[in-house]
């Protein structure tokens, strides 16, 4: 059995956030080059919310909260993002997209990017690679802001749910999820997230290059899981965020 990993707040948290904002001109880079070369369409539209739907949905009961770092861990505002495509005449269904997505993140998201890359196996489950499972541990390495612990909370045939853990650089959840309309197949990432600290909030929020980054990664992961159902994407890529001033707020 794996030990479970540790991820400390304080002086040592803030000398690994500035190393990874010391490689963020690498992410930059990549982000500025995807977006030059990019020919697929990708429709963004971004709103004021504020509705009960903004909010990330509770955790399941039953769940680890030791290390979790929730939306009141966070500062400055939500945003709440969904990335959808869809698909015609995919070879795969929802939940073998989700199966093949689920055992190997990395097959979907951008390799020079991001990298999935389990810290800790739940207990009883699959180990350093296979099938996911709820108290999975995942660690996203990338040259950009997002690097950080996650943990499964929720995990459906068609769907898995991440929860951050102490030391990430956001504080909130986001799912993964797969359907059937009619004879097409729909792929979404649904994201409800604020900044961990005051330095994500500055970098996100104000100089919006996390933002970006961000963004290219799910977009890309999107694209990912349109290429691996076999199918051809219709009508892009669309982006739909609603940003939430005060999370907190009664």
């Amino acid at each position: 059995m794996w030990s479970r990993s540790r991820y400390t707040r304080g002086a040592g948290s803030l000398r690994q956030r500035l190393g990874i904002v010391l490689r963020w001109p690498i992410g930059l880079a990549l982000v500025t080059w995807r977006y030059l070369w990019r020919v697929t369409p990708v429709y963004r539209h971004e709103e004021e919310g504020g509705a009960p739907a903004d909010l990330p949905p509770p955790l399941p009961d039953g769940t680890d909260h030791r290390d979790v770092q929730g939306l009141a861990d966070g500062y400055g505002p939500l945003l709440h993002r969904c990335y959808a495509v869809r698909v015609t005449d995919p070879r795969l269904g929802p939940e073998q997209v989700i199966r093949q997505l689920a055992a190997d993140p990395n097959s979907a998201a951008p390799e020079d990017a991001a990298v999935f890359v389990k810290s800790r196996a739940a207990e009883g489950g699959a180990g350093p690679a296979g099938e996911m499972a709820v108290d999975d541990e995942y660690v996203v390495r990338m040259p950009g802001p997002w690097d950080g612990p996650v943990r499964v909370v929720h995990r459906t045939p068609t769907s898995f749910r991440f929860v951050t853990l102490r030391g990430h650089l956001e504080a909130g959840e986001i799912e993964f999820r797969a359907r059937c309309e009619g004879a097409d197949l729909v792929f979404e990432i649904e994201s409800w997230a604020r900044p961990g600290d005051r330095v994500s909030h500055l970098l996100y929020n104000k100089l919006l290059l996390a933002k970006e980054i961000q963004l290219n990664l799910w977009t890309e992961t999107c694209l990912g899981v349109v290429r691996n159902s076999g199918g051809t994407l219709s009508g892009g890529v669309r982006v739909h965020t609603l940003r939430v001033a005060d999370p907190l707020a009664e």
